[in-house]
């Protein structure tokens, strides 16, 4: 009896279990002496084709990484911007760099990007503000498929890409461009993250349905469905707009704003999405902050992946390490954007303050 007692004590005096629910995934853990995995370096250059200049593109930040799992590595493509004095957000050109991981631990980094603005179709859409904040998924019969923002310094716009080995890639354009004569092509839409599930330890994208499925953006998170990842249907309301599937909720951490993370999963409780959470002190939690970016989980149905059956009421991840609280994004932040299933162990990849990679693991 006194074995029993004392094992619940100790669970109740972890904080990170305390709030966890049977559906969640996690508890996600960070490693001893964390540190991060992609920061900065000046040690980089190469030729723009949007500038025609040499850069040195991943001088002031890399932060924001997405995730797969390819030829038995774990493969981050992370966003990176190049320094050019003022620390301005959405004031840089950002490009998509990739460093592969053979262990989990050591990450060995490619010396030029990988996916960026270049003399294409796209170049209305991604001059000069860049590709931004990727999510990555990977269909059954191997295709890659990267939703990502394009900034033009007008709109921000999600847009997709596909590709057979993570370097040569066809940019298909904005997701929302040919729907209902673009109705939704000039409005703010980012941050598409594709519904998962494991399939013999491999993480694919899921058909749910009959179809493939898509929580995105921010301020508040919307659903999309498609037939063939590339084209994409939102679902609306009675009144013809969006339909917020997922909002900010006045008392809590993710009061200011909800942003979808990385890929969701299904799993037999139903549909657990990873999200990111902005707050805001006066109606939201006191002590962390103004504009300060944790991470929630949620859980929608697999018969309908717009309702709502459960959320988190405290965040699972959130800035408490240096270089998560201090970098570009003053407030800070982990951003979670990349999850993979590797050597029986769950990775969450998440940016710090806008500026460098941090990873968190779990194993079940």
């Amino acid at each position: 009896m006194n074995k029993i007692l004392t094992a619940l004590l100790f669970i109740l005096s972890l904080p990170s279990l305390a709030q966890h629910k049977p559906w969640m995934m996690g508890p996600f853990e960070r490693p001893k002496d964390a540190k991060p995995i992609i920061s900065p370096t000046d040690q980089t250059s190469w030729e723009d084709p949007m500038s025609g200049r040499t850069v040195f593109w991943e001088s002031m930040a890399t932060f924001n990484p997405a995730a797969i799992v390819k030829d038995e590595k774990i493969h981050v493509l992370y966003r990176a911007e190049e320094k050019l004095g003022e620390k301005e957000i959405g004031g840089h050109t950002s490009r998509l760099g990739l460093a592969i991981s053979e262990d989990g631990k050591t990450y060995q980094r490619l010396s030029e990007p990988i996916f960026f603005p270049d003399q294409d179709s796209q170049k209305e859409f991604e001059w000069t503000g860049g590709t931004e904040d990727p999510r990555i998924v990977e269909t059954a019969d191997g295709l890659y498929v990267l939703t990502y923002t394009q900034w033009n310094r007008e709109y921000p716009r999600l847009a997709v890409a596909t590709s057979r080995d993570l370097k040569n890639w066809e940019k298909h354009g904005p997701i929302f461009k040919g729907f209902e004569e673009g109705k939704y092509h000039n409005q703010e839409t980012k941050s598409g993250a594709i519904l998962t599930e494991l399939k013999e330890g491999k993480l694919v994208a899921a058909r749910l349905h009959g179809k493939y499925w898509m929580y995105f953006g921010v301020p508040h998170i919307w659903l999309a469905s498609s037939d063939d990842l590339i084209h994409w249907k939102p679902i609306e309301t009675i009144d013809g707009n969006l339909a917020p599937v997922l909002s900010p909720r006045p008392g809590y951490f993710d009061s200011w704003l909800v942003e979808a993370g990385p890929p969701p999963l299904l799993t037999d409780d139903g549909i657990v999405v990873l999200y990111n959470a902005g707050n805001q002190q006066h109606i939201g939690v006191k002590d962390l902050g103004n504009r300060l970016y944790t991470a929630g989980q949620a859980l929608f149905s697999k018969e309908e992946p717009w309702k709502l059956l459960d959320r988190t009421d405290q965040p699972f991840l959130k800035p408490e390490l240096q270089f998560e609280k201090s970098g570009q994004y003053v407030d800070g932040t982990t951003f979670v954007e990349g999850l993979v299933f590797f050597e029986n162990q769950w990775y969450l990849y998440y940016g710090t303050a806008d500026s460098m990679v941090g990873v968190v693991t779990w194993r079940p």
